[in-house]
């Protein structure tokens, strides 16, 4: 079994000071840049996943912006697998199942952003396509969201989603349980 990291839409833009700033963007960037690192060092398949809106009017992730590029954190490195999407799954309309097909992967380890969006819609799809998935949560970001004339805050958003996502699409795990399942922290 070969194990792929999907980081998805770790962009400017989610970041303080971006158009669509999420909590705890930081943090979940650092945990995902710590599972960048050992799926290099491990020589591991990695995609990483890029939004380009094209709605008419559409305020973040716009080509030729800065807010749209992959954030430093998590940037590519040359060899790497960058996938260009237009919709919430990473899998429409894109080569992103073909790529982990041809890399070997049965399994995939998802991080990103936006919980309730991008890495429900991928994780799902991911499934669908007969992928084992992982979404490494604390590598993962949201918003708070209102409806029924409610805000949710974002970490009950981010709840909601990884327990939904938990039967019977993924396991839901920490970064740190990721390492160790790569074999070693």
């Amino acid at each position: 079994m070969t194990t792929a990291l999907v980081l998805v839409d770790i962009q400017n833009d989610y970041f303080p000071g971006g158009t669509m700033s999420l909590e705890n963007m930081d943090a979940a960037a650092a945990n995902a840049a710590r599972l960048l690192a050992a799926f290099r060092e491990r020589r591991l398949p990695i995609v990483h996943v890029r939004h380009l809106s094209v709605r008419p009017g559409a305020t973040f992730f716009v080509a030729g912006t800065a807010g749209a590029e992959i954030h430093p954190a998590v940037a590519p490195r040359a060899g790497e697998a960058v996938v260009e999407k237009n919709f919430p799954n990473a899998f429409r309309a894109t080569d992103l199942e073909p790529r982990l097909r041809a890399a070997g992967a049965d399994h995939v380890v998802i991080a990103g952003a936006m919980s309730h969006m991008c890495i429900d819609a991928t994780t799902r799809a991911a499934f669908d396509h007969g992928f084992k998935c992982t979404v490494a949560e604390d590598a993962c970001a949201t918003r708070a969201l209102e409806f029924g004339g409610r805000t949710l805050p974002a970490r009950d958003v981010h709840a909601a989603f990884m327990a939904a996502l938990a039967a019977p699409y993924a396991k839901i795990a920490q970064a740190d349980a990721c390492l160790v399942a790569l074999g070693g922290a």
